[in-house]
């Protein structure tokens, strides 16, 4: 297997990430949040080259999950997610879908475990529960490239909000002290809004970080 790489898209009325890390041999890509166009996601990497192994859902909202479906279709992929973010992705008053006027839900073809081992064709990695932002948010770690997909839980000198269903903002805060803090100083963090940091910037600049 080659070098692990990751691209950004930055998609939908809120600026959401979506991230896709690939092999630079395989060129086989594992999707990270879809909020949107998922027709238009599986073309442009397609034209780069590079081919959806599967797609992986931080947490439920629907910011994150619009273009899920359509982009499943294309790529003939399964979705995964935490198993306690299930009613989220499930429920439209919980996914706030409702409020958008744009009712939409994702089955999910698997719900993973805490701390599991994930390998999508070649492309591994390890969940790690944060609840918090909604009871079943999850990062996604990369430990030998350094790299954690966070969603809406931890961002560049800011975390989530914790006002929507299922939210819980002591929850969240526990979260990124115990689960997130323990990693290494240059685990490179990529947000589900606004730019990059490391965990070692986080730790010494975040106010949230104990």
């Amino acid at each position: 297997m080659g070098e692990l790489k990751i691209g950004r898209m930055v998609m939908g009325p809120v600026q959401t990430n979506c991230y896709f890390v690939y092999d630079s041999e395989s060129k086989k890509a594992v999707v990270f949040d879809v909020p949107c166009n998922g027709a238009y996601i599986y073309d442009t990497l397609k034209k780069n080259g590079i081919e959806v192994a599967g797609i992986c859902l931080t947490h439920g909202h629907f910011d994150h999950i619009m273009g899920v479906n359509e982009l499943r279709a294309a790529a003939s992929v399964k979705v995964y997610a935490y198993e306690e973010e299930k009613d989220v992705c499930e429920d439209t008053h919980n996914n706030c879908t409702e409020e958008t006027g744009r009712l939409c839900t994702v089955k999910c073809n698997r719900y993973l475990k805490d701390n599991e081992e994930v390998d999508i064709e070649g492309i591994r990695f390890k969940v790690i529960a944060t609840p918090g932002h909604t009871k079943g948010s999850c990062c996604f770690y990369f430990e030998e490239a350094g790299i954690l997909i966070s969603g809406d839980t931890l961002f560049n000198g800011s975390i989530g909000r914790s006002d929507l269903p299922t939210g819980s903002e002591s929850t969240l805060i526990r979260s990124i002290n115990e689960r997130l803090m323990c990693l290494p100083d240059d685990v490179k963090v990529y947000p589900g809004h606004g730019d990059e940091t490391t965990i070692g910037f986080e730790r010494r600049n975040n106010p949230f970080i104990y």
